[in-house]
């Protein structure tokens, strides 16, 4: 059965989304796109790919870290972002949330995302072992 989890930590989705959906025995976990957004639902780092894919990865770790994970628990990434040769100098940003074996991950460029000043989004999937997992009490039930 898959649950839905919006853990409180990061920004409450305000559209027709979860930021996470756990499915199976909770072991994998797939993530909505992640974009600079705070807490506060205020973009983070307007015009600086760094920063904005930095507030990114660092949303995936918090959410992740919400049910035991890890970024080393992270299989795999999409990334869109609207300037592939920007982002393509944030190597040492994505290292520092990740080491080998590194995710599988395909990268596209976008014309636009929802908000123009949104430079990059990315989408995981991670597989948490079972002996870490922990499923969030405020978890709720996604198909009744």
């Amino acid at each position: 059965m898959a649950k839905s989890f919006d853990p409180p930590n990061v920004w409450r989705p305000f559209g027709a989304f979860s930021q996470s959906v756990i499915s199976g025995n909770g072991q994998t976990i797939y993530l909505k796109g992640q974009v600079a957004l705070g807490l506060d639902c205020q973009i983070v780092g307007v015009g600086d790919m760094e920063t904005q894919v930095g507030q990114v990865l660092q949303n995936i770790s918090s959410i992740l870290g919400a049910m035991g994970g890890r970024m080393s628990d992270v299989v795999s990434l999409q990334q869109f972002t609207t300037d592939i040769q920007k982002f393509m100098r944030c190597g040492e940003v994505r290292t520092s949330f990740f080491e080998a074996p590194y995710p599988v991950t395909t990268t596209l460029e976008v014309s636009s995302l929802y908000d123009p000043r949104l430079l990059i989004e990315i989408t995981a999937i991670a597989e948490i072992p079972l002996d870490r997992f922990a499923m969030p009490e405020t978890a709720q039930e996604k198909h009744q």
